[in-house]
Formats: structure tokens, C-alpha cells, sequence
């Protein structure tokens, strides 16, 4: 597949971190915008047709968390955000992914990383023109809803086949439990016994009968989809 060349906005308010990444996607052919406070950025966001956001969650203004919010609830809804904070902490992040960023990265950074992070951010962007999705010999049919792993059918209800599709839209990360109950609950609660069912029920459809084993539980954090000794 090639490479990503596209427009990427970042909101960062520290401007020689937005500098540099401005000229760094720019050096490679990109179209490169930035805001320096959230009300600009979401401003931006909204009059601008963007591939991807970089976004720093402490922003003023408008803090980055609600900008994202914003964002995912107006038109520009499925541009691939990646967020960035100084705090390397599990809450943190959890806080960002709850409010609709795809992915994380923890300053300092380095920029051959962030480039990196946008180029998976935008092929799984490409995920959604899709009729299917495949990881290893598992596959699933976005149209049909209908899932195959080698030559054998498998069953999934609802709530099973949504989450597999999930984490096969994530295989590059770990999916936290709390991402994956408000992807399919939303704000409704749940008690954990409901997802350890569901995440029981779908490891024994796709991966019992199998020698390798495709779905792997991150103790205290969640789960990830891939094959072992594969590309991570």
C-alpha cells in the first residue's frame, strides 16, 4: 500500500513542537496546518477536510479532551485522531480514548514515530471502504456480517462479532476493557461479568479449534488481536 500524503491538522500549543511537526509533514508532502488553543483547532477542524488531527490534550481554551468530544459529534466524526500528552499514565490515556482519539503518544517523542502513528492511523482510516477485514486466516464481512476463519464458518451474535471487529480494526494495540464496553454499550452500565462472557465466547469461535491463537488478553489493561511472530 503507499504511503499516506495528505492533509494533517495539529493543535499543539507549544508553537516550536507545532513548528517542527508542521515542517517535518511538510518536508514529506503533506499539506500541514496548525492552531496553537482549542477553539482555534476546532474551528480549523470544522472548516477543513482532514486526514488526520494530532492533537495535545492540555490546550487553552479549550481543553483537548472536549475539543475531541466536539469533534467526534459534528461532521469530521471519523477523522483518525492521535493524541498526544506529557502524563504516561493508563488514566490518561483511557480519558482520551473515552473521548474518541484512536491512538496515543507520550511526549517527549520522536518524529519518525509520529509519522509512523499517522501512516497506521490513515490506512485503518481506509478500513471503512472496506467489505471486509482480515487478520491472519480470520476474516469477517462487513456487508454479510458473517465471519471465517480458513475454511470454517463461524457463528457470532451481535455483541461478540462487534467487538471482534473491534479489535480487528486495532491489531496494532492493546483495546482496554473500558474502550471496548463503550463501544458497545455506550453509557449504559454493564458489570464486568458481561464482557468476560462475551470475550469467552469469542475466543472459543475463533480461536478453540486453531493451533494458533489469535486473540490475547493483556492482563489489567484488555485485549489484542494478531498473529503471533507477525508484523506487530
Amino acid at each position: 500500500m503507499n504511503d499516506f500524503h495528505g492533509r494533517v491538522l495539529i493543535i499543539e500549543d507549544n508553537a516550536d513542537i507545532a513548528a517542527l511537526l508542521v515542517d517535518f509533514f511538510t518536508d514529506r508532502g503533506h499539506v500541514a496546518d496548525h492552531a496553537l488553543d482549542g477553539l482555534s483547532g476546532l474551528n480549523l477542524a470544522a472548516s477543513g477536510d482532514f486526514d488526520v488531527i494530532i492533537l495535545d490534550l492540555a490546550l487553552p481554551g479549550l481543553d483537548g479532551i472536549n475539543l475531541c468530544k466536539k469533534l467526534r459529534s459534528v461532521k469530521h466524526s471519523t477523522v483518525p485522531i492521535l493524541m498526544l500528552t506529557a502524563r504516561d499514565s493508563l488514566d490518561q490515556k483511557l480519558v482520551g480514548f473515552d473521548a474518541g482519539a484512536d491512538d496515543y503518544l507520550v511526549k517527549p517523542f520522536e518524529l519518525l514515530e509520529v509519522y509512523a502513528r499517522v501512516q497506521a492511523l490513515w490506512r485503518r482510516s481506509l478500513v471503512s471502504g472496506r467489505a471486509s477485514l482480515e487478520v491472519g486466516d480470520l476474516t469477517i464481512n462487513l456487508e454479510t456480517l458473517e465471519a471465517q476463519r480458513g475454511e470454517q464458518s463461524i457463528r457470532l451474535n451481535p455483541v461478540p462479532f462487534k467487538i471482534l471487529r473491534l479489535l480487528m480494526e486495532n491489531t496494532h494495540r492493546v483495546v482496554t476493557r473500558r474502550e471496548i464496553e463503550s463501544f458497545v454499550w455506550g453509557d449504559e452500565p454493564t458489570d464486568s461479568d458481561s464482557l468476560r462472557t462475551h470475550m469467552s465466547t469469542l475466543r472459543n469461535a475463533i480461536d478453540k479449534a486453531f493451533d494458533t491463537k489469535l486473540l490475547h488478553t493483556v492482563h489489567g489493561i484488555g485485549y489484542r488481536l494478531y498473529v503471533p511472530g507477525g508484523t506487530p
